[in-house]
């Protein structure tokens, strides 16, 4: 993963939820097997080598992450994803017109653990 895209997962992972410890676990042995888009943000994982399953199920981590650009407008979100137990992509949905060719600086986001 490059520096921005590793940023975004840990900023994401830092919470505790179950499962989360293990998830932070494989962030160093996943690497980008594919971006979704000419230009996109958003990129599929897959795990080189060996880490920890996580018991979290497949789906988005159970983590908001909400970025806003710089006047503080709502700009879009980050959702980190799972399948089987492994981080399997990092999706940057935006809300507007064009679409964002980079992930935003992690202090454009602000992250909760959903309940």
């Amino acid at each position: 993963m490059s520096p921005s895209e590793k940023a975004v997962a840990e900023l994401v992972l830092a919470h505790d939820f179950p499962g989360a410890a293990e998830l932070r676990a494989q962030v160093d042995h996943v690497q980008v097997v594919a971006m979704w888009g000419e230009h996109s943000a958003s990129v599929d994982l897959r795990l080189r080598g060996d880490a920890p399953r996580s018991p979290v199920p497949s789906g988005v981590v159970p983590v908001d992450a909400t970025v806003v650009d710089p006047t503080g407008e709502l700009f879009g979100e980050i959702l980190l994803w799972a399948t089987e137990g492994y981080l399997s992509a990092i999706e940057y949905a935006w809300y507007g017109d064009e679409p964002p060719s980079a992930l935003p600086d992690t202090d454009m986001i602000t992250t909760e653990v959903r309940v």
